[in-house]
């Protein structure tokens, strides 16, 4: 992530602090790494962010010191030293700010945390909130775009590369160590997450880990993959065909495909996620393999590979311009194989916009 643009970040948080007034706490304490790094633009570790009506301080060590002048200029720091806890400076910090009620992230702190908070802070009410920050991640910027926009170059060059070099003799674990490569090779940080790569009947683990099973024992392999840049991650899935292809797999990618082409049709601004989740799935159902598809057809994505908003059949949100989200629809076959394709496609204020452009075809 490149140096904060002060404005931009103090936007956030200033959004953030609406929030919290909201959820009826004096101030919030965000110690959640990405919720971090999405308010002050830090990339580092081990460091919380205090937002209080007035001001915010980012608790930090001394490691960070010279990282945190040049990615954070002129953002308030308290530095602890070593030894010292970093929940005593928060004490010492929400004591002097006056807090007497406190939000905090109970999806990132332990229980063991939140005792050390409350016996620290006997006289401050410690509210739970979940999802402030997360909420406000659903909705991407101009330069978060564009970075995404990046994580996806990376990712649809390196692919290229692996693509054209795949042979009989490869095995899936060294596919996914290539895809590592190649990824930093185009400019990426690494890989968004751990990839994914089965062949034959193990494309029906949707989140089967690299084996030593070889490209040539079977006729297709399935990739999930991504990268990272500039903080921002890409998410896509393809399926090749790497010999003569069966009539029942055909069909069954034809079928997934037509379900993806549907949901991406689907996804407009006001569109509800659960009617975009039902678009691709009645197109699976109605072709008799409903019960194959077992998960949600896609999520947001940005600092984390998942994050908010999510399509599935109980989230009742309408879309709204700026989110990026996945459309990935499968049919897993346990013993035969499994077909994903996914996409990454951004809400735009006609519609949308599919951002990745890695082909489709299955020859």
């Amino acid at each position: 992530m490149p140096p904060a643009d002060n404005d931009r970040f103090a936007a956030r948080r200033n959004k953030l602090r609406r929030l919290v007034k909201k959820a009826a706490a004096g101030a919030i304490l965000v110690t959640n790494v990405h919720n971090v790094s999405y308010l002050t633009g830090f990339t580092g570790h081990d460091s919380y962010l205090l937002v209080t009506p007035d001001t915010e301080v980012l608790l930090s060590d001394p490691r960070y010191t010279q990282q945190l002048e040049e990615e954070c200029p002129g953002l308030n720091l308290e530095s602890r030293t070593p030894g010292k806890s970093i929940l005593t400076s928060v004490q010492k910090m929400i004591q002097a700010a006056g807090v007497t009620q406190l939000a905090f992230e109970s999806t990132s702190i332990t229980v063991a945390m939140r005792d050390q908070l409350a016996d620290k802070l006997a006289k401050v009410a410690l509210l739970p909130a979940a999802g402030l920050v997360e909420e406000l991640r659903e909705i991407k910027d101009a330069e978060e775009v564009a970075a995404i926009r990046q994580a996806i170059h990376c990712a649809e060059k390196a692919f290229a590369v692996i693509r054209a070099a795949m042979h009989p003799d490869q095995t899936e674990r060294q596919i996914a160590a290539d895809l590592e490569y190649q990824v930093r090779r185009f400019g990426g940080k690494a890989l968004s997450f751990p990839p994914i790569v089965g062949v034959g009947e193990r494309a029906a683990l949707p989140h089967g880990v690299p084996s030593e099973k070889r490209v040539g024992e079977d006729r297709f392999v399935l990739i999930d993959w991504g990268a990272l840049f500039g903080g921002y991650v890409s998410d896509l899935t393809r399926v090749l065909a790497t010999g003569k292809i069966s009539p029942k797999i055909k069909r069954i990618y034809d079928i997934v495909l037509k379900a993806q082409l549907r949901a991406i049709e689907a996804i407009k601004p006001g569109a509800l996620m659960c009617d975009v989740d039902k678009a691709a799935r009645d197109e699976i159902a109605s072709a008799g393999f409903g019960k194959r598809f077992g998960h949600g057809l896609g999520h947001g994505i940005g600092l984390e590979v998942h994050e908010a908003p999510r399509f599935n059949s109980s989230q009742t949100r309408p879309l709204q311009v700026g989110m990026v989200v996945t459309v990935e629809p499968g049919i897993y076959i346990p013993g035969f194989g499994g077909v994903r394709i996914e996409d990454d496609v951004l809400v735009t204020k006609h519609g949308h916009e599919v951002l990745t452009s890695v082909p489709k075809d299955f020859d």
